[in-house]
């Protein structure tokens, strides 16, 4: 290990990421969301596309990509309307107690979303926030030494970060899944559709105009 990254760097990689990471942010308020309304095994599918937006996002800050894409923001903003757009639809959806993730007495689990269609919730909230970009433009490089080889560093810190990310949403998500079974014995469905909708919402209107 010695020889594929310094293990003083890893020994403060560690706890700084974990500690941006639990903070709530969008993509802890959207595992927290959809805990609560489809449970903590489908938000799995939610995390897999959140965790591949993280991957790509800082692999491509590492190259460079991100300091470019930073240069011209226009190129997040369909891509970021169009995401808020879209949650904020489904946060309606919920407060409504409508929709494929709302809860009602006939489904006590929001199961009806495709795998793609929550995959895609994830990633879509993951790339689409330009302050992911700039985070892991000013946290990754300081991390990385240039007298040891690049690849295995990288592919390291990448490893910790998915690690460290997918541990935060599955205590999010199981906050939320708590949060639910608490709201279901109480007999209160539609309040927790609503809550669940307002965080959605709140999630769509961060993502567009955060």
């Amino acid at each position: 290990m010695e020889t594929l990254i310094n293990l003083s760097i890893l020994a403060v990689f560690i706890p700084t990421f974990f500690f941006v990471s639990i903070t709530p942010g969008m993509c802890m308020t959207l595992a927290m969301t959809m805990g609560m309304t489809i449970g903590l095994r489908r938000t799995f599918l939610m995390m897999i596309g959140e965790l591949l937006g993280v991957g790509l996002v800082a692999l491509l800050s590492v190259v460079g990509v991100a300091t470019i894409m930073l240069q011209y923001p226009a190129v997040f903003l369909l891509f970021k309307y169009l995401g808020g757009a879209y949650l904020f639809y489904l946060g309606i959806q919920l407060w409504l107690s409508r929709g494929k993730m709302a809860v009602t007495e006939e489904r006590l689990d929001g199961n009806n979303a495709t795998a793609m269609e929550l995959a895609t919730q994830g990633f879509v909230t993951a790339v689409a926030n330009p302050k992911g970009w700039a985070f892991f433009v000013a946290l990754l490089p300081p991390f990385i030494s240039d007298d040891l080889p690049m690849a295995p560093q990288i592919s390291i810190l990448l490893a910790m970060i998915l690690v460290i990310e997918f541990c935060c949403l599955v205590i999010y998500a199981s906050g939320g899944r708590t949060m639910s079974k608490f709201l279901q014995k109480s007999g209160n469905l539609q309040l927790m559709n609503r809550i669940a909708g307002t965080l959605m919402m709140v999630v769509g209107i961060w993502l567009a105009f955060g």
